[in-house]
């Protein structure tokens, strides 16, 4: 397949404007894919590379060749050129990755040069996210979209289960099973409005500490354990402890999810930022204590059909209490709220409602998880951010954020300078000008600088209100800064519908 027709194909599905368009355009495509260009054709249309990282950054991309004038790169070429480039290093790596830059662009038509800019700028934004591709395999290989989900949560990677879907069906699909030491996208918490709102809506229902930690998926194979974080980069080496929990456990075979968080020695957690330090270091000298909270997979067994109450159970038998994380099973609201008011008491976040009869939905947020803090709080994504005035001046300061659309790309929500102290005005210029869409933004101290939608900051606000002002329709009222979640993928920032649905149930 040559890359002017996905080309084509990713312009033809920016332009159109409704859903069921863009399905039949990238299912079309993937039909003429051959089996082995599919996997390549799927992770372009998410706007991926399977190569992740390429080296190349903005400056080499700045001066391309002329364009060709007749397509010739095909889909597989570009993909081995991208693979050689991803392995330069060492002495004259520079000058040997700008030679190989201009090689590939010079045989890539002016289009084709746009969409390798945007895939290796991981600036795609044609509105085919990774859902929308999800999908249109689906309807490619005539098979149900639950089934690819599922198998995607199973695996992890949507070009292997679109090879699967395309060449034999649902028997291709049905053969992803769990397995052990290969992690899976975690289950996710939606916003709840309140304690009462979240008890209803989901009873029978369990409650649990919501702890500001880090999300771990702990795998243990034999005597062979594996530590993943929730975007499944694998940290093992890094936390001794996670591991010698896992292998006193009586089981052979275990797949766990849970938190990890620095404690005090009174038993409060420390700032998350001390435990996003130790988790990036072994040497840096805290413990983390974990907080298991389901079990999804035990000698043998799978347990992510199985509801809450049945996983709740096997937990308790399997691990100790020390190591799960408090739960109170068929809460009555006082009992529910003075179990919350001990969770805030002691130094955590608020807690996770959770209906008992709910399976285990990997890789989705949905209304079987529904995270009450006292405070609204959201996940949301840097756009952009304005150089300070004043006492500010030489900073970045006004933070412009945005909510994560499904169809593709990010919707502003509004700006806030609220709640960033000097540290974190110092730490978030610096880190906002590595992610500069403009080179020469650090050369100037004043306007906009606009910023990949990469950082993922955490935001507590009053209220969602109804605003003419946001393409989305919607703005925070309040918002401040609580922290920033270097942990998170952008990915996995909390949606548009996310804020709507906080509005519409009275949160403004």
């Amino acid at each position: 397949m040559l890359l002017a027709r996905l080309a084509e194909t990713s312009r033809a599905v920016a332009d159109v404007p409704g859903r069921l368009a863009k399905l039949g355009l990238l299912a079309g495509l993937l039909r003429e894919a051959g089996a082995d260009e599919l996997p390549v054709v799927v992770a372009y249309l998410s706007g991926e590379l399977p190569q992740r990282r390429t080296g190349v950054g903005y400056a080499a991309l700045r001066a391309l060749p002329a364009p060709a004038d007749v397509p010739s790169l095909t889909v597989l070429e570009v993909d081995a050129a991208l693979e050689r480039l991803a392995a330069v290093a060492g002495p004259g790596s520079a000058a040997e990755r700008r030679a190989q830059v201009g090689a590939l662009f010079g045989r890539a038509t002016a289009d084709e040069q746009g969409l390798l800019v945007a895939l290796i700028g991981g600036e795609l934004r044609q509105g085919a996210a990774a859902g929308l591709v999800t999908d249109a395999v689906a309807r490619a290989a005539d098979v149900p979209p639950a089934a690819v989900r599922t198998a995607l949560t199973l695996s992890g990677s949507l070009p292997a289960v679109a090879a699967a879907a395309l060449s034999a069906g649902q028997a291709g699909l049905a053969r992803f099973r769990l397995e052990v030491g290969r992690p899976l996208a975690p289950m996710l918490a939606s916003p709840g409005t309140d304690l009462d709102d979240a008890l209803a809506r989901t009873a029978p229902a369990a409650v649990d500490w919501k702890v500001d930690g880090i999300r771990v998926q702990v795998h243990r194979d034999g005597q062979d354990v594996r530590v993943f974080t929730r975007s499944l980069d694998e940290i093992t080496p890094r936390v001794p402890e996670l591991v010698a929990a896992a292998l006193g456990l009586p089981a052979t075979q275990v797949v766990l999810d849970g938190e990890a968080v620095a404690l005090r020695p009174d038993g409060r957690p420390h700032p998350f930022q001390v435990t996003g330090a130790r988790a990036a270091s072994a040497d840096a000298g805290v413990p983390l204590t974990p907080f298991f909270f389901d079990v999804l997979h035990v000698d043998g067994e799978d347990l992510l059909g199985e509801p809450l109450a049945v996983r709740a159970d096997r937990l308790d038998r399997l691990v100790p209490e020390p190591l799960r994380v408090p739960r109170l099973v068929g809460p009555g609201p006082e009992q529910a709220r003075a179990f919350a008011a001990d969770a805030l008491a002691r130094g955590h976040e608020g807690v996770v409602v959770k209906a008992l009869d709910a399976p285990y939905a990997a890789g989705r947020r949905g209304a079987g998880w529904l995270k009450v803090k006292p405070r609204h709080t959201l996940d949301l994504v840097v756009l952009a951010a304005e150089w300070g005035h004043g006492r500010r001046r030489g900073w970045l300061s006004n933070l412009h954020l945005g909510a994560r659309d499904p169809q593709g790309g990010f919707v502003m929500l509004g700006k806030t300078f609220k709640g960033l102290t000097d540290e974190l005005l110092r730490w978030q210029t610096a880190r906002l000008l590595e992610l500069a869409v403009d080179a020469e933004a650090p050369r100037s101290t004043a306007g906009q600088v606009d910023v990949r939608p990469e950082l993922v900051v955490e935001v507590a606000f009053d209220g969602v209100q109804t605003s003419p002002r946001y393409p989305g329709g919607v703005a925070l009222r309040f918002a401040r800064v609580l922290r920033y979640r270097e942990d998170k993928p952008a990915a996995q920032a909390d949606t548009l519908e996310d804020v709507r649905a906080i509005r519409d149930r009275g949160a403004s």
